[in-house]
């Protein structure tokens, strides 16, 4: 066996590099991504802080919704 990496472990690893590198840019880019990506790819990218108030968001929303629509 050869320990060369597929071109997907590496695409992953320069995403994960180029994520570390660009702080700033993750939450933008999470949304963005989004639109054309899943689920793993926004949550990868906001960070454990970014999805618990991704999170909050949308409890809040949803017992507005119900509090208003009810």
């Amino acid at each position: 066996m050869s320990n060369r990496e597929t071109a997907e472990q590496k695409r992953e690893r320069l995403r994960q590099s180029e994520l570390k590198n660009n702080p700033t840019t993750n939450v933008s880019d999470g949304f963005s991504r989004a639109q054309n990506g899943s689920l793993v790819d926004l949550v990868g990218s906001l960070g454990w802080k970014g999805t618990g108030i991704l999170l909050i968001i949308m409890v809040v929303g949803f017992i507005i919704f119900l509090v208003f629509f009810r």
